[in-house]
C-alpha cells in the first residue's frame, strides 16, 4: 500500500536515507559524506508535514515501510525564457535493499505518474548520479529521457 507518510514511519525512512547515502558515499567518497543522511529528524518531521513537499511511503503487508518518494512541487511562472510550467519533482526514490526486485520502486513511481496526470503536471523531472547505473537504467526503463546533464571538471 503506497500512502503519505506519518511521523510513526520516520524510523525506517531513516534506515532507507542512510542506504541512500551509503549508495551515494560508496560511488563518490569525495562528493558524499559516509554514514550521514540528507535529512535531520526536526527535517524530516516537518517535510513529512508539507503538503508542497509531500512524502510517500510503501508498507508491505506486515505493515513494514519498505520504500520512499520525496517529493516537491515545482511551478514555473512569468519567466521571460521559459514556458509556464507545473512539475513535480522526486527529490528522492528509494526501496529498501532488502526487498529489491518486488517492483516497489516501480510502483511508487506509477503513483507519483497518477498524481501528475491527476493534478494536470507537465512533467515529472529527478536527478541521478552517474556513480549509480543501476538507478538510471531503472528510471529509463519507466520512459523517463534526458532533460539535461550537469557536467563537472574535478580540481581536486
Amino acid at each position: 500500500m503506497i500512502r503519505r507518510a506519518e511521523k510513526k514511519d520516520m524510523e525506517r525512512i531513516v534506515h532507507l536515507l542512510l542506504q541512500v547515502q551509503d549508495v551515494h558515499a560508496k560511488g563518490r567518497p569525495d562528493y558524499f559524506n559516509t554514514g550521514a543522511r540528507k535529512y535531520t529528524d526536526a527535517e524530516l518531521e516537518e517535510l513529512i508535514e508539507d503538503d508542497s513537499r509531500p512524502i510517500y511511503v510503501y508498507e508491505d503487508e506486515q505493515g513494514i515501510v519498505q520504500g520512499y518518494a520525496f517529493l516537491e512541487i515545482e511551478i514555473t511562472k512569468g519567466s521571460l525564457s521559459r514556458k509556464d510550467r507545473r512539475s513535480i519533482y522526486i527529490d528522492d526514490l528509494c526501496v529498501d535493499e532488502e526487498a529489491r526486485g518486488k517492483h516497489i520502486g516501480t510502483a511508487l513511481f506509477s503513483y507519483v505518474e497518477n498524481l501528475a496526470k491527476e493534478g494536470d503536471f507537465d512533467s515529472i523531472t529527478l536527478n541521478v548520479w552517474e556513480c549509480n547505473p543501476g538507478a538510471r537504467a531503472f528510471y529509463e526503463s519507466l520512459d523517463m529521457e534526458i532533460l539535461k546533464t550537469t557536467m563537472e571538471k574535478r580540481l581536486k
